[in-house]
């Protein structure tokens, strides 16, 4: 039974997220808008068939005029992406309230319940520049309406009996600011909740940014200024300079990798990177990519294997995908031993391109494999204590996601790796 219920909430509670609008698509003004709206609606849409049993048929008719109007304004914002209009919302609420008061016993009925929460659903939605006009001028109607009924008592129309009815009306009345205020405080805790998080996430990338600055982008540099100063000695032999040379080769590529992952890693933080899908032949997109770690792992004795269709094709950017797959062979090379094996293969599974790096490396520790592409792990030393920055495999399941496809991976220590990446295929 408890299980049922909480599926059954769960579930209520995702319609009613899929009503409000999502935060990515909405803006926090539209989301308590619809909201309130719906809110409204189904509080309104309740006391008409009372309002119509205890005779206080001006208020059933108002019922009817609220329904109509916010359905009609909910369904304009949320389904057809126009901006609320917060002017036409502040003047049903003047028309509509004033003609309840009189209609409602005046100053002994409930209409003096709803006026302030109606001020504050329609001060959430409004313009700034318009909130102080707003406020004055319920102010001023709410006070015009009240001298109005002190002046000429018989403007006011009592549809129920002092004692039993007033005390009716009361209590089902006071729900409707009550709701309204939970639905708009919840909303706006929801909202400084999310902000809050995420300026927590921004801060933390941005000390992990002046961590790489500082260190990690720092110290191969200071490397290659020592091998410089080390080549220019006249006494080394010409095969320690030949070594020094590859080392400074070595030291140069993985600064180049470094700073690319870094200005890509930035870039994709601001939303700066440019997305451009198109149909790409897989083999011929990762050509030269294929090259480079060819190259990279016989410097290192490693043997690189390709078995990739020529008939294979994809949807996706190759930008995207050449840093993506660069990343994966890096990687493979880093931790594969001298004599070891990396293997690339790509196949189609039901539309879908899979491609694989498998390696025959050291391996990850289940530990590591569950945060692996949150940014969070520490970069470590390679087999030929090479080192990076950490943020190569948080970039490809960026790329991969914003491209549509999605990146897993499976290993064992001691058994090695294998990275599958999948993309929408042709």
């Amino acid at each position: 039974m408890p299980n049922r219920l909480y599926t059954f909430t769960h579930a209520i509670g995702a319609r009613w997220r899929w009503l409000v609008g999502n935060p990515s698509d909405f803006r926090l003004e539209a989301r308590v808008f619809h909201s309130t709206s719906l809110g409204i609606v189904l509080l309104v849409a309740a006391y008409f068939p009372y309002n119509l049993f205890a005779g206080m048929y001006v208020a059933a008719l108002s019922c009817i005029l609220y329904c109509g109007f916010f359905l009609y304004e909910y369904n304009r914002s949320r389904f057809q992406g126009l901006p609320h209009r917060s002017f036409l919302f502040g003047l049903m609420g003047l028309v509509l309230l004033s003609i309840n008061y009189f209609a409602n016993a005046g100053i002994e009925g409930s209409t003096d319940l709803i006026w302030p929460v109606y001020l504050l659903l329609l001060l959430t939605i409004c313009p700034y520049r318009l909130q102080w006009a707003w406020v004055i001028t319920y102010l001023i109607v709410f006070g015009l309406v009240h001298v109005a009924e002190h002046q000429y008592p018989g403007l006011v129309s009592y549809p129920f009996r002092a004692g039993k009815g007033q005390f009716t009306d009361r209590i089902t009345a006071f729900p409707l600011p009550v709701i309204s205020m939970a639905i708009i405080i919840s909303l706006f805790r929801r909202n400084y909740d999310r902000e809050r998080t995420h300026a927590m996430q921004r801060d933390e990338e941005k000390n992990r940014l002046l961590s790489i600055l500082s260190h990690d982008l720092r110290a191969p540099f200071v490397q290659v200024r020592q091998y410089l100063e080390l080549l220019d000695d006249t006494s080394l032999s010409t095969g320690d300079r030949a070594q020094m040379e590859q080392t400074l080769r070595q030291a140069n590529d993985q600064t180049l990798d470094l700073v690319t992952n870094l200005l890509y890693w930035s870039r994709s933080q601001q939303n700066g990177v440019a997305i451009r899908i198109a149909q790409l032949d897989l083999l011929n997109t990762l050509k030269s990519t294929l090259a480079i770690a060819q190259a990279q792992a016989k410097q290192k004795d490693i043997l690189l294997e390709q078995q990739i269709d020529p008939a294979i094709m994809v949807s996706g950017d190759a930008d995207m995908l050449q840093l993506v797959v660069r990343n994966l062979l890096q990687n493979a090379i880093k931790f594969t031993p001298a004599g070891g094996t990396i293997r690339v293969t790509a196949e189609t599974v039901e539309g879908r391109c899979v491609l694989s790096v498998n390696d025959t490396g050291a391996g990850i520790a289940p530990q590591q494999v569950e945060t692996l592409f949150s940014g969070t792990v520490a970069p470590t030393y390679g087999t030929a204590n090479e080192k990076g920055v950490g943020l190569g495999l948080q970039l490809c399941r960026d790329f991969m996601e914003r491209q549509g496809g999605s990146i897993t991976v499976e290993s064992r220590v001691g058994d090695g790796s294998r990275f599958i990446i999948a993309l929408p295929g042709t």
